[in-house]
């Protein structure tokens, strides 16, 4: 065991970052360098530590590890953090991600440099927080507070319609989260504590259970996010700067995830078992529906946002499927997603670097002057439709394989959305890179920059090599998955045992 608080340094060490960041005052061009450069070291820095998290994390063991427990508030709120088998791969994943964020950044972003990179800083201390805290009320402040950088990443650094979208997707987020406060003082109430391990393990009134399940359902769907709650969504991708789009679809939405797994399977089973039809039902036409409106659009970034929503689709479908298959196909897709969805905004931030459009219609032939390029997006977009051989077929078929076992309607229809899938994002590839390079603008387009190619090379590494040897992620948290399927399993054959009896 660690005798020095590790996972504490992993989440704060970005905060001492940004404060670093915000005492190299100046506005000139030294200043923008410095600010770009400390929070490249921090972010790096971040992650070398986390991997130490890794190295020492016991994959046998179920229960959390690295646990830290301090008092905090009299009322006995603590301040208590622990990682397991499912909240580690995320937490690796947004130390991961963050430093490809900074480098895409590096000259996309000219003005105020000092104040995005403390965002980012500050928002990557609140995320690993999220899924590092152990106590109701510190992850409630950590994943309301993620709600504030993202809010100005957009709403400073945007788009022309910033301020519509960054108030979108405020408001929305927020509405829901109101509701889960709520329900964390019902658990209070009725558990006297807001420590997360006791609560799993403390039983919760039926009426209880129903009720909280969808206090932080309402909160979870709409981070996820779900149909209907579903179109803040493309606004903020649209309108987000290049590497905010990459935080918000690589990291952010897993949030949603997180809190199922967390939440809702292990504290409320009973709940979760009677409202996973309404689940499975929302994530079906999720599944469909964002497909076919991808079909339609005219955006790049739109069309990759729509695809995300339906891809989340297969995440909370396998998540309430309450199977070994459903539930560790759902965390797979979850780091899977996080890596191609936030590679392909990456490919779609980098023509837009050079031509300063989205349209799909401005462009065509790319191939002819990027190859480079071509080979690289063809990578991602082959994933995003969940190619065999490739990170997000591993996902895709697990999550189908353990909601086949629960609900085959529910499966046969989820399954279309991997055939919509190849019709969009192969649509997408052929109006982009493919045909004739007639339109004269892109006939000075340049290939890859070497810092461009530091950006994705590792990025398709990862896709190819966790498409065919998926074994790290599914062992890593095999048995936390195991423990939480086992428990909700067992919870709810003892009611069906139960009202046999009656």
């Amino acid at each position: 065991m660690t005798t020095w608080p590790i996972l504490s340094v992993t989440t704060f060490l970005p905060l001492v970052g940004a404060l670093i960041v915000y005492l190299s005052r100046g506005d000139d061009e030294a200043a923008r360098r410095n600010s770009r450069w400390i929070a490249l070291w921090t972010t790096l820095i971040t992650f070398a530590v986390s991997v130490i998290l890794v190295m020492r994390f016991d994959p046998a063991n179920p229960d959390f590890q690295f646990v830290e427990k301090a008092n905090w508030l009299a009322t006995g709120i603590t301040y208590h953090m622990g990682v397991d088998g499912i909240s580690l791969p995320l937490v690796i994943l947004t130390t991961a991600v963050m430093p490809f964020c900074i480098v895409a950044s590096w000259k996309a972003i000219t003005s105020r440099v000092r104040e995005y990179m403390m965002a980012f800083l500050i928002l990557e201390t609140l995320m690993i927080g999220t899924f590092s805290a152990l106590d109701l009320v510190l992850f409630y402040l950590f994943f309301e507070g993620g709600l504030i950088p993202m809010f100005l990443i957009i709403g400073v650094w945007g788009g022309p319609r910033r301020v519509y979208a960054s108030f979108k997707f405020f408001l929305y987020t927020l509405l829901g989260s109101v509701l889960m406060l709520l329900a964390i003082m019902a658990l209070y109430w009725n558990g006297g504590t807001t420590d997360i391990p006791t609560l799993m393990h403390t039983a919760v009134p039926r009426s209880l259970q129903t009720w909280a399940w969808l206090a932080f359902f309402a909160s979870f769907a709409v981070k996820m996010p779900m149909w209907p709650v579903h179109t803040w969504l493309p606004d903020a991708h649209v309108e987000a700067p290049t590497a905010g789009s990459v935080v918000l679809a690589a990291i952010l939405l897993k949030m949603g995830g997180y809190g199922f797994l967390r939440f809702s399977l292990p504290m409320f089973p009973l709940a979760s078992h009677d409202f996973a039809p309404l689940v499975f039902t929302l994530s079906a036409i999720a599944i469909i529906y964002t497909s076919l409106v991808a079909l339609m659009q005219e955006d790049m970034k739109k069309l990759i946002a729509y695809s995300s929503v339906a891809h989340m689709g297969f995440v909370t479908m396998g998540i309430f499927a309450g199977t070994m298959q459903g539930v560790a196909g759902g965390v797979f897709q979850m780091i899977s997603h996080g890596i191609v969805s936030g590679a392909l905004f990456l490919c779609v931030g980098i023509v837009y670097d050079r031509l300063h459009t989205r349209e799909i219609a401005a462009y065509g032939g790319l191939v002819n002057r990027m190859p480079l390029y071509a080979m690289t997006f063809m990578v991602f977009t082959m994933a995003n439709v969940g190619l065999p051989g490739t990170s997000g077929f591993v996902g895709e078929f697990m999550t189908l394989l353990g909601t086949f076992k629960v609900s085959i309607p529910t499966a046969f229809f989820a399954s279309f959305g991997v055939i919509l899938s190849a019709a969009y994002a192969l649509w997408l590839y052929r109006k982009v890179v493919f045909g004739a390079l007639v339109k004269p603008q892109l006939a000075s387009m340049k290939d890859l920059t070497l810092r461009e190619c530091v950006i994705l090379f590792p990025m398709i590494a990862l896709t190819i090599l966790f498409g065919v040897y998926p074994k790290p992620v599914l062992d890593m948290s095999a048995a936390s998955v195991q423990q939480l399927v086992n428990n909700y399993n067992t919870a709810v054959t003892a009611v069906k045992a139960a009202a046999l009896l009656q």
